[in-house]
This record gives structure tokens, sequence and C-alpha cells, in this order.
């Protein structure tokens, strides 16, 4: 393993220092792993969301037609988009 120093603010601190005592974490530097951890957790989700995204757009093919008349015709089909 590598050092890694973090300076924080007070307030940031103080929230760090209140997290270790409500989850129980032995110091800081369990907390920012885990916090680490989580976030590389979350990030492969997010790639894998993007590429199924990805993959769900060039498997349905090419709309022909201007751009501005077929996003009309997308919020037409869906009121929450409106406004």
């Amino acid at each position: 393993m590598t050092d890694l120093t973090v300076s924080l603010p007070p307030a940031l601190r103080s929230w760090v220092d209140t997290r270790l005592a409500e989850r129980g974490y032995a110091d800081a530097g369990e907390y920012l792993r885990d916090l680490v951890r989580r976030d590389l957790a979350e990030a492969s989700v997010d790639r894998r969301w993007l590429k199924a995204m990805v993959d769900e757009g060039l498997a349905s093919g090419i709309v022909e037609g201007d751009p501005e008349d077929v996003l009309d015709d997308i919020i037409a089909e869906d009121p929450d988009l409106r406004g």
C-alpha cells in the first residue's frame, strides 16, 4: 500500500469523525478506502448502464428525419418530457 495525506477543513473533518463513530470504522483511512471502493463499484454500474443504452440505441436502427422533428415526436409521446 501507499500513503496518501489529505487535508480537510474543520467541517469536513467533523463529518468524517461523525461517520467513524456512527458506522464503526477503525479510522479515517478505513472510511476513505470504503468510499473509494463504493465509488469504483458505482462507476462500474454507470459504465454498464451506459453501454447497455448505447447498444440499445444501435440496435434500434437509424431514424430518418429532421432531429428536431424526431425530438418533438418523442416529447409528444411522453407528457413528463414537456416543459
